[in-house]
């Protein structure tokens, strides 16, 4: 009788395993099938973007560029060069890389629109080039414009490149001026001053890069002297050497940080409006203005 129950156990047991592994390889061959589909539908788009730029490239290389202003042809060449390289790298990343043929596409449509405006630009000046033909003096103006148009464009390129670094910069907010007697406490009258507070926050930013960091305080009394405990405390700034009235190291990391700074007063005092400066990483990045009254 238990020979003949673990026969039947048996017989399950394999039909179970048997049923399993059928599962698995339908499974198996499912997904085996949804990854060619998948792949091959990726080919086609990999595909169907090289043949886009390709046909931009050829486009946009036997476009007439009969005007003599060699800083844009000169920006113009640069952006073939880019639309070659990014074709290029297109053609030997894998079709299953998804995520940087994407970022290839986003790459171009960029310098598409880059070269679109450097064409405008081109084509402003050729119909300038014609009607200098035929309008002589009057026309040679509208070069010249044309002209100071592109190389402001180029400038305004140069700013753009300028205000993404500046996206990094750090900056004060939430300045507050506390001036504490002997006992650290808030005080009105100008004989008890002992230490001015000042409080601030160092706004949230995501771009900046994150670690330890020196905030200078630069506090500039009302005859335009700088308060200092010693001439040797200075920073670099702008080439050249400032000097600063208190430091403080911090870490940043990327949020919103509150903290507060300290200056003990050893020296005579002047009423009046006094300014108060603040220097992260190289940077200006905060001025503010509070008074000292008698």
């Amino acid at each position: 009788m238990n020979k003949k129950i673990f026969i039947i156990i048996l017989t399950v047991v394999i039909l179970a395993l048997i049923a399993v592994v059928i599962y698995f390889a339908r499974e198996a061959q499912q997904s085996q099938r949804e990854l060619q589909e998948f792949e091959e539908m990726m080919a086609f788009e990999k595909e169907m973007l090289e043949q886009e730029w390709e046909n931009f490239s050829v486009e946009f290389s036997t476009f007439p560029t009969t005007i003599h202003n060699d800083s844009l042809l000169r920006l113009l060449d640069e952006e073939k060069l880019r639309v070659q390289q990014l074709l290029e790298e297109l053609r030997i990343t894998r079709a299953t890389n998804r995520t940087r043929i994407l970022e290839l596409e986003r790459e171009l449509q960029t310098v598409r629109g880059i070269m679109r405006s450097y064409i405008v630009q081109i084509d402003s000046l050729n119909r300038a080039n014609e009607r200098l033909e035929r309008e002589n003096v009057q026309v040679r103006r509208q070069v010249t414009a044309a002209t100071q148009q592109v190389e402001a464009l180029s400038r305004e390129r140069e700013v753009l490149t300028e205000t993404v670094a500046r996206a990094s910069r750090l900056d004060i907010t939430n300045f507050a001026f506390t001036a504490l007697n002997a006992n650290g406490r808030s005080t009105n009258r100008f004989s008890q001053i002992a230490t001015l507070r000042f409080n601030y926050t160092i706004a949230k930013n995501i771009t900046a890069p994150p670690g330890m960091k020196t905030i200078f305080l630069r506090i500039t009394r009302p005859d335009g002297e700088v308060m200092t405990k010693n001439p040797d405390n200075v920073f670099p700034f702008e080439n050249r050497n400032l000097e600063y009235s208190a430091r403080k190291n911090f870490e940043f990391g990327g949020e919103a940080l509150d903290d507060v700074i300290f200056w003990r007063v050893e020296e005579i005092l002047q009423a009046g409006t006094h300014r108060a400066d603040f220097f992260i990483d190289g940077n200006h990045v905060g001025r503010f203005n509070f008074e000292i009254r008698r």
